[in-house]
């Protein structure tokens, strides 16, 4: 507390700190905290029988294990694919390098569910891409794969853009000393690149499983929505909001937003735990 108090009372270094300070205070309250707020007075009018009702459903159960194993093999592929695209458009010169580059945003600009229904197009059997998996029997969309193919494309920004700052700012003579000392192309990236890129990879991985979960509109355009075998979360969110069942809607919107949560706290501690590391090395 006092602490604090001493922080708020000593003279900013930069002008313009109570305005900047009441401007993000005022943006976090309204934006984050009201609808939150809002979402935790909806689960406090509830009993504990019918909130833990509401989110040990069978339906919402099979949700919750769809919804983490999708995100778990979407994170799993988006960081092998993103560490690759984001390692390409770093280390390499070629033509349309800057398209591919400006290509790993274009997730967060294109809507969602115009980003499924394209999605759930190209992989119908007689799609363009979904043609070729249909020959070896697997079905993509309205199938679990469409929900992972999904989660990959909307969250694989997270990793790129974690990984290629550092990528761009790490010193080559670190490479070339290891290289003068002996040590080959193989060693060089196993102890001298990997280990760099480390906390980058935790952190982009870490915020593309969160995503996965929240995920909504690509999901639903492609999973096919069968109950008990491809309904995430989300959806079942949105079921109960139909169902006028605001109360049950809101109990398990806490669920994710408490997973949520977690995981970014933990993210957090590793984040820090891997900076002092670093700091004391």
């Amino acid at each position: 507390m006092t602490q604090s108090l001493r922080f708020f009372r000593s003279t900013p270094v930069l002008p313009g700190f109570s305005i900047s300070f009441g401007i993000s205070t005022l943006y976090i309250s309204l934006v984050i905290l009201l609808p939150i707020s809002a979402l935790l007075i909806y689960v406090s009018g509830m009993t504990w029988s019918q909130y833990w009702f509401a989110i040990t459903d069978v339906r919402v159960l099979q949700s919750y294990k769809v919804t983490l194993t999708g995100a778990f093999y979407s994170t799993v592929a988006v960081t092998a694919i993103g560490f690759v695209w984001a390692w390409i458009i770093t280390r390499y010169n070629f033509p349309g390098r800057r398209l591919l580059d400006s290509l790993v945003d274009l997730p967060f600009a294109l809507p969602t569910s115009v980003a499924g229904l394209t999605l759930s197009t190209l992989f119908i059997p007689s799609g363009w891409l979904g043609q070729f998996f249909d020959m070896v029997g697997i079905k993509i969309s309205y199938a679990f794969p469409g929900i992972v193919v999904a989660m990959i494309f909307t969250s694989i920004p997270f990793i790129v853009r974690s990984v290629q700052p550092v990528l761009e700012d790490m010193e080559k003579e670190l490479e070339e000393a290891a290289l003068m000392l002996g040590a080959n192309k193989w060693q060089i990236f196993w102890r001298v690149i990997l280990p760099t890129l480390v906390p980058a990879l935790i952190a982009g991985s870490s915020q593309a499983f969160i995503r996965s979960l929240g995920e909504f509109g690509a999901v639903i355009m492609i999973a096919g929505n069968i109950p008990f075998e491809t309904e995430v979360t989300s959806l079942m969110l949105f079921v109960r909001l139909q169902e006028f069942n605001y109360p049950a809607a809101a109990a398990i919107a806490s669920v994710v937003l408490l997973a949520s949560l977690t995981l970014l706290f933990i993210l957090q501690l590793i984040q820090g735990r891997l900076f002092n590391k670093s700091m004391g090395a």
